[in-house]
């Protein structure tokens, strides 16, 4: 249980920096003021940062070695449990070589990064 709990809360990690990125550039052309919060802003280029960052190091991320610590230490398979962590895991681990992960890592930190300056936060 507490593997799939970690699954939801790297899940929402995900979407945050995502879906971050997206609502910044929407709220700029819509003229939203809260894309601007420098506490959001700063959250936001940090969790793409520690992304980015693991990724040129090859560093695996913590939360998936917890995760699957966790199931193999309740017996369980790895990503194989319950309906939940099933679809999680499938909308997060997938199979490409290392140099693509830092290639989408990267562009996509690039990307927060011009948003910074595009959309100066306050």
């Amino acid at each position: 249980m507490l593997a799939d709990i970690l699954l939801v809360l790297h899940a929402a990690f995900v979407a945050f920096v995502v879906f971050g990125l997206v609502l910044i550039l929407v709220g700029k052309a819509f003229s939203w003021s809260w894309v601007r919060n420098r506490w959001f802003r700063i959250t936001h280029l940090c969790c793409i940062g520690i992304v980015v960052v693991q990724s040129w190091f090859g560093i695996i991320c913590p939360l998936t070695s917890l995760e699957m610590a966790l199931r193999a230490k309740g017996g369980g398979t790895i990503y194989e449990s319950t309906f939940i962590s099933h679809w999680l895991g499938e909308l997060l681990y997938y199979e490409a070589p290392a140099w693509v992960f830092i290639l989408v890592y990267t562009a996509f930190g690039m990307l927060v990064v011009i948003s910074w300056f595009s959309v100066r936060p306050r």
